[in-house]
């Protein structure tokens, strides 16, 4: 079955939709909890810039990244694993931009890629087209999960998240509609006939034979 590929346009497009969307909430509502996510949705915002944040530095080098390469100190001892820290008084609007300069860095690398490059991820070794919908897929989730505690409504379009849910779930159904299908892919909803994913639920990050 043929599957429209994920590419660098798409994660432009996601994080520029999630931008959107976050923009009108209220500074002061930020500090409630980001829907199922046991932090903040600040926290939450700066946990998806750095998730986006390392999909570019996992892909860009010319020798592929490989698992424990100490190339960055993700974990820290007392404190959080970001590289990535935004200035909190600086307000939400500064967070928004550094996920949307991330996702040009995302972008930019998987689209400057041969098909052929590798990087390693903890779900997967994956092709620019697996970085490109982990881009995609990442931040539409935690958009889901920042506009629950942010009490704005969103839905991501069909025609953006169908593609990466084919790329990263190949087992979810083709034949419902991509956005809650998605939302069961990373054990956010339910799904009619299908049950509910648990907290241990992962993507298939390697390349679709």
């Amino acid at each position: 079955m043929s599957r429209t590929l994920v590419t660098g346009a798409d994660v432009q497009r996601a994080v520029a939709i999630t931008a959107e969307a976050l923009r009108p909430a209220p500074a002061e509502s930020w500090e409630a909890q980001a829907g199922p996510m046991e932090c903040s949705c600040w926290d939450a915002l700066e946990h998806l810039n750095n998730g986006v944040f390392s999909y570019a530095l996992r892909l860009a080098p010319p020798v592929p990244y490989l698992e424990g390469r100490p190339t960055i100190l993700w974990d820290r001892p007392g404190a959080l694993a970001r590289p990535l820290v935004t200035d909190r008084e600086a307000g939400p609007e500064a967070a928004i931009e550094v996920l949307l300069m991330v996702g040009g860095l995302v972008a930019a690398v998987v689209d400057s890629k041969p098909a052929t490059a590798r990087s390693w991820h903890i779900w997967g070794t994956a092709d620019p087209e697996g970085f490109a919908a982990m881009g995609v897929v990442e931040t539409l989730a935690h958009a889901f999960d920042l506009t629950q505690g942010l009490r704005i409504e969103f839905e991501a379009p069909a025609d953006l998240v169908a593609p990466a849910l084919a790329r990263l779930f190949p087992e979810a159904p083709a034949d419902t509609d991509p956005w809650p299908t998605l939302l069961w892919a990373t054990g956010r909803g339910e799904l009619e006939g299908f049950g509910r994913r648990g907290p241990d639920w992962t993507w298939h990050a390697a390349p679709i034979e």
